[in-house]
């Protein structure tokens, strides 16, 4: 059996394992129920209110993917090591490494169909468009097609359970998602009264971009997520992804900003330059310098997952520049080479048996 044999036996493996878990249909749904009612909870607010409904709807978006990711990522390594069922593989010629790197795109896959479709339920309800007045129509297309696409893909996960004794959660998420995509090209055609309109019309593509690099954040997780679960158990594993998440979100509020605070305190109480001198160097002192080189080495170890988070260009109408998107995305990348590297060395020497 070749390498890329094993490495593809391994994914397919993890990826039905983690389709299967519960907890991947039960966060997919409770993050549907709640992107459709930011909709009108983002109506309370006293100016723009698809701004408030693109703010908790990526939101609920990247929240239902981090807790999605964590969950399946621990279940997926710990559960085999407690098991020891993970001796079936290594103990067969099977590189550590090459079982670590299968785990994690088995899982990247399910976490790729929920992300994809939790994207998808977000852009259908905004198309529908939040109801800032009394007098503004519902999205018809949006409401009837929505609602049959989940009467379908509910209707389908049924009969395959029943009939087929297949999973209903991975059957009917594995349903939802071609039907979820198909429902957004129809509500793209149709208007609100049901008149075909060019599809660029409702078309966004920036919170297509938005919404990509949330997947790339949530890919990095799920890399920490499974470092993590190498050597800890699952409770554990829960908290430091989760921890890692809220961290890096708050990086540069716990690291940057004191750290430019005595940078700009360092430079206030410098003489202003002379005209046509060069500027003076700041020189820091003493505990200022100790603080402010922890301040830099803890932001920069740290993850910085508000890098990803482009819901607030999209509120203002930046166009994302290309450049910033491949800085992003090399960054992310980065990220998972970074945590998958650390599994690995963490799990070579684990003992299984």
């Amino acid at each position: 059996m070749s390498t890329l044999e094993q490495l593809l036996a391994i994914m397919k493996n993890t990826f039905q394992e983690s389709m299967r878990q519960p907890v991947l249909f039960v966060v997919a749904m409770a993050a549907t129920l709640f992107i459709i009612l930011s909709n009108p909870f983002a109506t309370f607010t006293l100016e723009n209110d698809q701004r408030m409904f693109v703010d908790i709807g990526l939101s609920s978006v990247f929240l239902a993917g981090v807790i999605g990711a964590a969950f399946i990522a621990t279940n997926v390594l710990t559960r085999e090591i407690d098991n020891k069922t993970v001796l079936t593989v290594v103990s067969k010629p099977v590189p550590r490494p090459l079982f670590i790197g299968g785990k994690f795109l088995g899982v990247a896959g399910s976490v790729f169909i929920l992300m994809v479709y939790l994207i998808l339920v977000f852009m259908i309800v905004e198309v529908h468009g939040s109801l800032e007045t009394a007098a503004a129509k519902y999205h018809l297309p949006v409401i009837v097609f929505g609602i049959s696409g989940l009467i379908l893909a509910f209707a389908a996960g049924i009969w395959c359970n029943f009939f087929y004794g297949w999973t209903f959660g991975a059957t009917t998420l594995s349903v939802l998602l071609p039907v979820t995509g198909l429902v957004y090209l129809l509500s793209l055609v149709f208007s609100r009264e049901f008149s075909t309109q060019a599809i660029g019309v409702e078309f966004e593509p920036q919170l297509w971009i938005a919404g990509g690099m949330l997947f790339v954040a949530i890919l990095a997780l799920t890399a920490i997520a499974i470092a993590a679960s190498t050597r800890l158990g699952q409770v554990l594993t829960l908290l430091i992804t989760c921890g890692f998440f809220l961290l890096g979100l708050l990086s540069d509020w716990i690291f940057a900003r004191p750290a430019a605070a005595i940078m700009a305190a360092a430079t206030k109480n410098m003489p202003a330059p002379e005209d046509g001198a060069e500027a003076v160097p700041v020189v820091l002192e003493g505990g200022e310098r100790i603080q402010y080189a922890l301040l830099n080495f803890g932001h920069m170890i740290t993850p910085n997952f508000q890098i990803f988070w482009l819901a607030d260009a999209v509120n203002q109408q930046h166009a994302i520049p290309p450049g910033y998107i491949g800085s992003t995305l090399l960054y992310g990348m980065l990220l998972i080479i970074a945590a998958l590297s650390l599994a690995v060395i963490l799990f070579q020497r684990r003992e299984v048996g």
